[in-house]
């Protein structure tokens, strides 16, 4: 497919000149020399590429740069100017503006800068089209995931949807199990068409409030209980109540909680009328409910009714698959709150990819969204990921070191770390082939065996059959890493 570059320039001689340097296979250039005729354009028809003079004789390259980015238009910027200033530069770049170009325009550099930014913008579009992609293939209402334990949380999400029996959804903090009792609320065909989904954070209250929050109260129950108020069972009536937290509960309102689920009924703080509970229950916890029956610190008789269909949701490092699917989808995410538009270098992805996720997919969010902020260019390198971001079987190399230590002893030890991070690297790219990986090295297979034995890495985990089950091994990524293209 032929590339669209459109020029905005007012100048004859500079036409001739872009138009010189930016033709040739594969491209497709459109000169324009007003703001105004270029803005119609790039609302008839989609251009990879706008090249704009700054100073235009009626909408300027300022304004063009606002109008294309106010609505929204699918072009990356190049500015040029034969009247510079800082000013102007960084306000370009701070309104969406790829690059800047002074005139006079070297034909080579600016030939270089081209390309750059083309490649950028295929990127964008490349992202945007596996987004639409993705989301048909891979989400589940507002789950996303094409890994095998996602698979299986979407199976079950799907046959607790026709049924109205209790589900206790487990799994580590910040797994998404707000997001499968989203998802199982859009699933039920039970529900009430207006049936709302309502939730409360055991955790947040303490216990007189939270019975008070769930059931309701009448006017003069309690001091400051000036008029009646509804509480969550109510609200959720139709609908759906989401328990989250609910292995935090107190062991007062466990049993109050126990007798609504055995009866279908409760009654409001200070009230004595029984009122129907007209909502399915999801509860959450981060918690063993087993261990804490075990330990007395929840009622067995309250698990076994919460636990009648269980969900675990998995941790990232065990649907690491599902990792560049969940940056691509909050890389758009933010550029639709108006963050800047971001892409992520192979390499940048394949360290993603490899690394354990304490904090699960919450922890990626806010890892994203830093590198969006904080990225000065459009395209997020490896350099630009937090320093705490090391992949499996990678130590973070520090010239830290204890000065009075003696010399050959420090020359030993980083040595080491270097020998036996790079062998882990070559190992994964040749899957544990010590012949392939000798060569590469520079090195005797012998001398590779021998190295492997000092530093006790065992060849036979980065084999392509045990890479998945390997707890402590680097995760397979789809995209070639930095080290691969070496």
């Amino acid at each position: 497919m032929d590339r669209r570059i459109l020029v905005v320039e007012d100048s004859e001689l500079y036409c001739q000149q872009l138009d010189q340097i930016l033709s040739g296979p594969g491209r497709e250039v459109t000169i324009v020399q007003d703001g105004t005729t270029a803005l119609e354009m790039l609302v008839e028809k989609s251009f990879s590429l706008v090249v704009t003079d700054l100073n235009l004789p009626d909408l300027n390259g300022l304004d063009l740069i606002r109008e294309i980015r106010s609505r929204d238009l699918p072009a990356t910027i190049i500015v040029i100017s034969g009247e510079p200033s800082v000013e102007s530069a960084v306000e370009a770049i701070q309104l969406g503006a790829y690059d800047f170009v002074v005139k006079p325009i070297d034909p080579d550099l600016f030939q270089h800068q081209v390309e750059k930014a083309l490649e950028a913008r295929r990127l964008v579009d490349e992202i945007a089209d596996l987004n639409t992609k993705l989301r048909r293939r891979f989400a589940y209402h507002n789950l996303l995931g094409r890994s095998r334990r996602m698979a299986e949380v979407f199976a079950k999400v799907e046959r607790v949807g026709s049924s109205t029996c209790t589900v206790l959804i487990t799994g580590e903090t910040g797994t998404g199990k707000e997001l499968v009792a989203q998802a199982i609320h859009q699933s039920d065909v039970t529900r009430r068409r207006d049936g709302r989904l309502v939730a409360v954070n055991c955790a947040a209250l303490p216990e007189h409030l939270l019975e008070s929050e769930l059931f309701g109260h009448e006017r003069g129950a309690f001091t400051g209980a000036d008029r009646q108020q509804i509480g969550r069972f109510e609200a959720a009536a139709g609908g759906t109540l989401f328990l989250d937290e609910i292995g935090e509960m107190p062991m007062g309102m466990q049993a109050k909680l126990l007798r609504v689920l055995q009866d279908g009924r409760f009654e409001r703080v200070g009230g004595t009328e029984p009122i129907q509970a007209d909502c399915r229950v999801l509860a959450a916890t981060n918690v063993d409910l087993a261990e804490a029956v075990a330990q007395g610190k929840f009622r067995s008789d309250l698990f076994y009714r919460l636990n009648v269909v269980s969900i675990e949701t998995p941790p990232l490092r065990d649907r690491l698959d599902d990792v560049p699917l969940l940056v691509h989808h909050f890389l758009h995410n933010m550029e639709e709150r108006g963050l800047p538009a971001k892409t992520l270098s192979r390499a940048a992805l394949s360290r993603l990819v490899r690394y354990d996720w304490p904090g699960n997919v919450r922890e990626l969010e806010h890892v994203i969204e830093l590198m969006v902020v904080t990225t000065p260019g459009p395209v997020i390198e490896p350099e630009n990921l937090p320093d705490e971001i090391v992949p499996r079987g990678e130590e973070p190399f520090s010239l830290d070191f204890d000065h009075f230590r003696p010399l050959q002893e420090l020359t030993e030890e980083f040595t080491q770390r270097i020998e036996k991070a790079y062998l882990a690297r070559v190992l994964e790219k040749y899957r544990g082939r010590i012949d392939q990986c000798a060569e590469h090295c520079g090195l005797s297979r012998r001398s590779i065996s021998e190295k492997l034995r000092r530093y006790q890495i065992d060849k036979t985990d980065f084999k392509p059959a045990n890479r998945r089950t390997r707890k402590a091994a680097p995760a397979a990524s789809p995209f070639a890493s930095s080290f691969d293209r070496a």
